[in-house]
């Protein structure tokens, strides 16, 4: 099944989230293309993220788009973003919940607020009975994020990531409805 989620618009505490827009692009460049930001981050996020790279993205050519996926503002700017990947066949009552932030709206509590109000909206626009998340090694500020909105680690899968500085172990998260 097929949603639409052009019209949702989330707003919380300090931030708004909301569908990406073509006129984001210049805030994702700014945003994006820091190596501190894409440490944590899978490889299907690159550094430096170019002008091409940012182009992609919001064409729905990274990410499927036609999800949950949806763009962090600040003060009117796009700065980041969250969104789940919904599971299919025997795994279609879960989805995995990926997000990130530029790193001017680092240590303010802000990742942790918008967990909070994007993880029960989407289990419930979902139907989903399950969100996971991933961690790697060297985030533990993205652990906390999860752990104090209710996630619980389920446990790690050891040397499972290859980044440039070596191996990394991958920490798994799980909540429950």
């Amino acid at each position: 099944m097929t949603y639409s989620w052009d019209d949702v618009r989330l707003a919380g505490d300090g931030f708004v989230l909301r569908r990406w827009r073509a006129d984001d692009l210049p805030s994702l460049l700014r945003h994006a293309d820091d190596a501190q930001v894409v440490r944590g981050l899978s490889d299907r996020f690159p550094h430096p993220y170019t002008r091409s790279d940012g182009e992609a993205f919001l064409a729905g050519k990274v990410v499927d788009l036609s999800d949950p996926v949806f763009a962090i503002e600040i003060d009117g700017e796009a700065c980041g973003t969250i969104g789940a990947r919904p599971g299919s066949g025997e795994r279609a009552h879960g989805a995995e919940l990926g997000y990130w932030l530029g790193r001017a709206h680092w240590r303010r509590g802000l990742m942790t607020r918008i967990v909070a109000l994007y993880v029960p909206w989407v289990m419930q626009a979902l139907s989903l009975t399950r969100m996971q998340a991933t961690v790697l090694d060297i985030n533990p500020a993205s652990a906390r994020v999860l752990q104090k909105n209710r996630f619980v680690e389920e446990g790690v899968l050891r040397a499972a990531i290859r980044k440039p500085d070596g191996l990394h172990d991958l920490r798994m998260f799980s909540r429950l409805a």
